[in-house]
């Protein structure tokens, strides 16, 4: 599973790369996306604030945002045979500050970050009430997904908890999205 994660985030809360890219390739073994490849950056909300006017014409901070590469479903997602699925963009600054409104930390407000916006990758979103439920559902269903598989130590010393596939598998909506120029998605 070749997920990357950076994190290019001075001054912001700490959270270790290893452990979102393991959450992240989890979540693509839960979707049947086991060899795709992802790329996440973790940063502050300087840099998050200038990727969202940039690409949404939006002068703000946001907590994530998504770039699909694979806008309209076709082959032009695909290296070598390997699908390219895009990148997701996560402030921790603004994580930190909705994960202490929500009484909760940081690990997992970026967990469920982190499943939006892999799934605005994969085609969802959230424009109508349908829409929002699917993609609510979907989240609800990844971020399930990681806490099951990694909430519990290993039964053993030696043994490592691998993440359990299923047999529902993600498939994008059957909303057709325009070829062109990488879009941002947001999660608001």
């Amino acid at each position: 599973m070749p997920t990357s994660v950076l994190r290019r985030a001075p001054g912001s809360p700490a959270l270790l790369p290893s452990v979102v890219r393991r959450e992240a390739d989890a979540m693509l073994l839960e979707l049947q996306l086991a060899h795709a490849e992802l790329s996440v950056l973790l940063t502050n909300d300087t840099q998050i604030h200038a990727l969202n006017l940039a690409h949404r014409e939006k002068d703000k901070p946001t907590d994530v945002l998504s770039f699909p590469l694979d806008e309209g479903g076709g082959a032009d997602g695909f290296v070598s045979g390997t699908r390219i699925l895009g990148d997701v963009v996560i402030s921790l600054d603004t994580a930190a500050r909705q994960a202490r409104g929500r009484k909760r930390e940081l690990l997992p407000e970026v967990r469920f970050l982190l499943a939006h916006g892999l799934l605005h990758l994969l085609g969802y979103d959230h424009g109508d009430p349908a829409e929002k439920r699917v993609m609510d559902a979907q989240t609800r269903r990844l971020v399930r997904a990681v806490e099951t598989n990694f909430a519990k130590p290993p039964k053993s010393p030696g043994q490592s908890r691998q993440p359990r596939a299923t047999r529902q598998s993600a498939t994008r909506p059957n909303k057709a999205k325009p070829k062109g120029r990488a879009r941002a998605r947001h999660a608001k």
